[in-house]
């Protein structure tokens, strides 16, 4: 079993740096615990966030096989869909019995499945139920209660309509908001469209804070390299990044240095992957498949020599019936060339 943490047992030693100076975005289907932890072997102190949850997920389904997460990852947050304030309080609730560091709320994801269920960028038309839905999570658990949205919806997207949205929700307690800094398109764009196709609106994400220089800001969108964080910070609170840490997760093992002054050894990328074993061999005993883990380390040698045959090997063996970790050492022998 992993080592999943409830109220009892966690001692929360990563509070001391805990911060959302450069937070991994939530990406769906794709920042699982496998992948949380593979990051947290490369970056101590990055805050970490789940893929995107449901509340009906949570209270109709398995919610463990949804929460169990290892200690080595925090910090970590937990990103719920939904609208029902009772039904958000209920999983605000379990984010907390089961040890994690923050319940964030999507009003970002403009997926027509997710619109149909009233959650995600939709609920940026409704302020007053998003700050109802902030309020009850609140006012049931004392972690922190965060929102993660775009700038602003189809044709809803106003600089003042944007005010009073971050107004109306900050006013029932939030004080952290991710913000997108895109609009959202929920009809003629797909998920993948409104990544890319909406422009970016940096300075409309730089004047909230400064018209809410209360709140916590941070800048989602676009960013795929330090120097352009690095000015990003100069006018918000943190950054977050998304598919470049995906696709080229070695950056993680510059963050610490980077972004939060701490000095350590610089991981080598042959010792992440060593590092790594241990958890993978304890999961397979357990049934989990090994491409449902090595899928995320593609990206690992992004860049180097031999990128090309690690990708194929691991994406050739990871899948088969039996897999195991010779298929990872044999992928690794490959990079030495």
């Amino acid at each position: 079993m992993l080592n999943t943490l409830d109220q009892a047992t966690h001692t929360p030693e990563f509070s001391k740096i805990k911060t959302h100076r450069f937070c991994v975005a939530p990406m769906l289907d794709w920042t699982d615990r496998h992948c949380r932890y593979f990051y947290r072997l490369l970056s101590k102190h990055a805050f970490l966030y789940s893929e995107m949850v449901t509340t009906g997920a949570l209270i109709h389904g398995d919610r463990h096989r949804f929460l169990q997460f290892d200690r080595a990852e925090h910090p970590v947050a937990l990103q719920l869909g939904g609208s029902n304030p009772h039904d958000l309080a209920v999983c605000a609730s379990m984010a907390e019995d089961y040890g994690y560091a923050e319940v964030n709320l999507n009003v970002g994801c403009p997926s027509d499945r997710v619109q149909n269920g009233r959650f995600g960028a939709c609920l940026m038309a409704e302020p007053d139920l998003v700050a109802e839905c902030v309020d009850a999570m609140k006012n049931k658990v004392a972690l922190p209660v965060t929102v993660k949205s775009r700038i602003g919806i189809d044709d809803q997207d106003s600089f003042e309509e944007l005010v009073h949205f971050i107004g109306t929700v900050a006013a029932a307690g939030c004080s952290v908001f991710i913000i997108h800094a895109r609009k959202a398109w929920l009809k003629g764009l797909s998920p993948k469209q409104n990544r890319e196709v909406p422009p970016l609106d940096y300075e409309r994400v730089y004047k909230i804070k400064q018209t809410f220089p209360h709140l916590e800001i941070i800048l989602n969108g676009g960013i795929t390299h330090f120097d352009q964080a690095d000015e990003v910070l100069q006018k918000v609170d943190g950054v977050m990044v998304g598919r470049e840490i995906y696709h080229n997760p070695y950056l993680l093992a510059d963050v610490d240095a980077h972004f939060y002054d701490v000095v350590s050894e610089r991981p080598r990328r042959e010792a992440v992957v060593q590092a790594l074993m241990p958890y993978i061999e304890k999961r397979l005993a357990e049934g989990v498949r090994l491409n449902s883990i090595v899928r995320h380390v593609l990206g690992l040698f992004h860049g180097e020599p031999h990128a090309r045959s690690w990708r194929r090997h691991l994406s050739e063996n990871g899948p088969k019936n039996g897999a195991d970790l010779n298929v990872l050492c044999n992928a690794l022998a490959l990079t030495r060339g």
